[in-house]
């Protein structure tokens, strides 16, 4: 009898250690469901950003300098519990899309180069990221690649796995929004055709 009980109890310590080790994105609050709209033009005082190097143009494509990566961003926090990068609260409202059109962080000579995304916008095209990296990823045979102003958002998406939702951005020509559907944070990508 007593062996029993010694085996119940190193039973429930070790189911009770595993339990606490959940991944740490396991014990966020579920975001909000994906916002039914993208963000509309911005017309407000645009915020200042930290302006980027402009770096070499390649196909009208600004060319990754990771030394941009040190610069400062902003604190998106708005509320307690919420996330520190760009994301959609309730309501639709898209904290951090308020740079307006001359953010030259997003500006790219040749917008659209490789074509314009046709796959459908909206939470009602739900598209799983099938791998890749923040330089380049794909879903459904389309290839993007996140903005390098936006590099340091996405260190928590799952690239073989997560959900996103994509929007036109009304202000920066040549990106697209993509919502990260597990954390609820956006980037801006861009289309890089179906290669």
């Amino acid at each position: 009898m007593r062996a029993a009980q010694f085996a119940l109890t190193a039973l429930l310590v070790v189911s009770a250690l595993a339990f606490a080790q959940r991944p740490e994105h396991e014990s966020r609050p579920a975001p909000a469901p994906p916002p039914s709209r993208g963000p509309s033009e911005y017309h407000g005082t645009p915020h200042a950003t930290p302006q980027r190097n402009q770096g070499d143009m390649t196909r009208g494509v600004q060319q990754r300098d990771r030394g941009d990566q040190g610069a400062q961003h902003r604190d998106y926090r708005d509320q307690p519990g919420h996330p520190n990068a760009p994301h959609v609260d309730r309501g639709n409202r898209w904290v951090g899309h308020d740079t307006g059109r001359g953010d030259q962080n997003y500006h790219i000579e040749q917008p659209w180069a490789h074509g314009r995304f046709t796959g459908g916008f909206g939470p009602s095209h739900r598209w799983r990221i099938g791998g890749g990296g923040p330089d380049r990823f794909w879903f459904n045979n389309w290839y993007w690649s996140v903005a390098p102003f936006d590099m340091d958002y996405v260190g928590d998406w799952d690239w073989s796995g997560d959900d996103v939702v994509i929007y036109p951005d009304p202000d920066h020509d040549g990106w697209y929004l993509a919502y990260d559907t597990r954390i609820g944070t956006y980037v801006h990508v861009m289309y890089m055709g179906p290669q």
